[in-house]
């Protein structure tokens, strides 16, 4: 059947729902140019503006996913994955997929890199001396067969149609549609040929989808379509009022996340989300039968030294240092200025404003605030003091690395003015805050 691109974004744009058939026609044409860049962004506003059904939702993944290169894979092994919705201070992946691999998974985990207030997972592996972050598929291959698992980038072969479609819904102001963010994750996800995939949806100031409610729509969105394309999915719901673990800024989370594989540190948050999500992965991968199991096997590749040796193994196999993990002061950047940052008063630290923070690192240099922007991999925050801790002239809010004093004294302006510093400590808080 012959299909008219107009004729076809007209129907959407009075509200029809379209066929699985003029879906692909439509991703063929993004694809391949068969529909100009007008079209594209007209189709990006009938889906923000309509909405998708759960049917052209599926529809619309799987055609991203078919758009390039389906990974397949010949392995004596479950293919697992975790994605996230980003925050501040998220260097989740870092810890867990060679926890994953430890624990029987391979996992060749398709990462991005951050903007604005976001820091990517790409931009702190690139803080590593020699790191490849962007290698070609049968690199991607190899290095998931001999290290278990390699953090990498997008390839210009999975999904190209996401690459284009991301890049008109951002000119067009349609980033936000829920069903263009499904598409945008589950396709490259789909496309990697995964056994299993868990999702960290996070909510609060630090998250894209700051309310609660916003954020259990997109993990509900997430799992429907996951599901309804074949993949074994669940989602859980976590809290981003504050920065995960002690550090924001890539090379300082590198640092923070090889301390936490090596047992130097374990910051107590960044732990509980890790293993809820290396729980929630190896039982979907079908390694372990229950959550009570597959928590205490994450922690024993933590305890045993296991995943921190197949962290070094990916390191290396990518181009990194081989002795990262032994001498990651000695490799890693860092800035030339470093300044506690005392509080205006004694106290309690009782709320974050957590995306203020990452906007801290944004003025830094540490993060893009458009995406040709250099990033300065050094600088950020370290000792970053949570929600609840006892602050004062001798327990600062957080240290702040800088490549001058003038950036260093704005940084420490800033992150006061994002921390609120009460008399009484607060209340308990949890991370792990729902389930989908």
């Amino acid at each position: 059947m012959t299909f008219l691109a107009p004729e076809v974004i007209r129907r959407k744009r009075d509200g029809s729902a379209l066929t699985a058939e003029e879906i692909s026609f439509l991703v063929g044409g993004i694809t391949d140019g068969g529909l100009s860049d007008a079209q594209v962004g007209a189709l990006a506003m009938a889906f923000f503006l309509r909405g998708l059904d759960a049917g052209e939702r599926i529809a619309l993944t799987t055609s991203m996913r078919d758009s390039g290169t389906v990974l397949e894979w010949e392995l004596d092994k479950p293919v697992v994955d975790k994605h996230s919705t980003g925050g501040v201070g998220d260097k989740v992946s870092l810890i867990l997929a060679p926890i994953l691999a430890a624990c029987g998974a391979a996992v060749p985990m398709i990462s991005g890199r951050g903007l604005g207030h976001t820091g990517g997972t790409l931009d702190k592996l690139d803080s590593i001396p020699g790191y490849q972050s962007v290698p070609a598929t049968e690199v991607i291959r190899r290095v998931v067969q001999e290290a278990g698992c390699a953090i990498v980038g997008q390839t210009a072969d999975l999904a190209p149609a996401d690459r284009r479609l991301y890049a008109v819904r951002d000119a067009t102001g349609t980033v936000e549609s829920i069903p263009l963010i499904v598409a945008s994750i589950l396709s490259k996800k789909l496309a990697e040929g995964l056994d299993a995939l868990v999702l960290d949806v996070k909510t609060g100031s630090g998250a894209f989808m700051a309310r609660r409610d916003e954020a259990q729509q997109l993990a509900e969105a997430l799992v429907e379509v996951a599901n309804g394309a074949g993949l074994n999915t669940v989602a859980l719901i976590t809290d981003m009022d504050e920065v995960l673990g002690t550090t924001a800024g890539n090379a300082l989370e590198v640092r923070e996340s090889i301390d936490h594989l090596t047992g130097a540190s374990r910051e107590a948050r960044l732990h509980e989300v890790t293993l809820a999500l290396a729980a929630a992965a190896l039982v979907q991968a079908r390694l372990h039968p229950d959550e009570e199991s597959a928590r205490a096997a994450a922690q024993a590749t933590l305890d045993d030294g296991s995943a921190a040796e197949r962290f070094g193994a990916m390191v290396t196999a990518l181009g990194g240092p081989a002795d990262l993990l032994e001498n990651a002061g000695s490799h890693l950047p860092h800035a030339s200025v470093t300044k506690p940052v005392a509080p205006e008063r004694p106290g309690y630290v009782t709320r974050v404003n957590a995306r203020a923070v990452g906007l801290v690192v944004t003025g830094l240099g540490g993060n893009r605030r458009r995406e040709d922007d250099q990033i300065d991999y050094a600088v950020g925050l370290s000792r970053v003091a949570p929600i609840g801790a006892e602050v004062g002239p001798d327990r600062p809010l957080a240290i702040v690395h800088a490549r001058g004093d003038a950036s260093a004294e704005e940084a420490a302006v800033a992150l006061r003015k994002a921390v609120q510093v009460s008399d009484e400590p607060p209340a308990e808080r949890r991370v792990l805050l729902g389930r989908v």
